[in-house]
């Protein structure tokens, strides 16, 4: 039985994609590096850390990771501060708010940082449905390395086997095998580029989820 269900947030709870995309491409600019499509779809589910020391070794960009941070950061926060039609992806709300309503826990477990997280759950008023919010920016490795997953399974009032993980990367849906959990992966219109096929179930809708269905996985 199904007691305790692991979000990850850009692309499952709000689609933020767009944003950060803009984001890390007004910075390809500044710095000079032309970045593909191809690569930058590589970097889904990893730190915005992991995302510039993979970066710097690929383009030999010689400023420093935590300047690069901040700055791509800078320009994020703009972004969705004047992003007036930025939501919750389609049917998400109803779900957090009935599974939490039927005592199901549930734990956030997102790559990006503390930040970025707490500036969607202020938006959305997000904070009460949620017991634990863990962040990639904690892990020295980002997805599909399984340490984000393990950490937020350890805090479920339940053992592994009674949670299940919902992500739309590649690399999260790794990570989320690899820490030995359960994995719904949910297809979007963004994740297109992304392979689910390692996910115990695909959705492309969250009205083909409710509290009963997941109680009973």
């Amino acid at each position: 039985m199904i007691q305790t269900v692991i979000f990850d947030m850009d692309g499952v709870i709000v689609d933020t994609e767009p944003v950060h995309h803009y984001a890390y491409f007004k910075q390809f600019d500044e710095l000079n590096v032309i970045v593909s499509q191809e690569t930058y779809s590589s970097f889904t589910g990893n730190s915005t850390r992991n995302t510039f020391q993979k970066l710097k070794k690929l383009f030999s960009i010689e400023a420093d990771v935590e300047d690069l941070i901040q700055r791509k950061r800078t320009i994020f926060n703009d972004a969705f501060d004047s992003k007036e039609d930025l939501a919750l992806l389609d049917g998400v709300e109803v779900l957090i708010k009935e599974l939490h309503a039927n005592g199901i826990q549930l734990i956030l477990a997102s790559s990006a940082s503390k930040v970025t997280i707490d500036r969607v759950f202020k938006r959305f008023n997000l904070h009460s449905y949620f017991s634990h919010i863990v962040s990639g920016e904690d892990f020295p490795n980002s997805k599909p390395h399984p340490a984000i997953f393990e950490h937020a399974a350890s805090l479920s009032i339940a053992p592994k086997e009674n949670c299940i993980v919902i992500e739309d990367s590649t690399n999260g849906i790794i990570a989320a095998k690899a820490a030995g959990v359960f994995c719904i992966g949910y297809c979007s219109e963004n994740s297109k580029l992304q392979d689910l096929s390692m996910a115990d179930m695909i959705i492309n809708h969250f009205d083909e989820l409710n509290a009963e269905k997941i109680i009973l996985l």
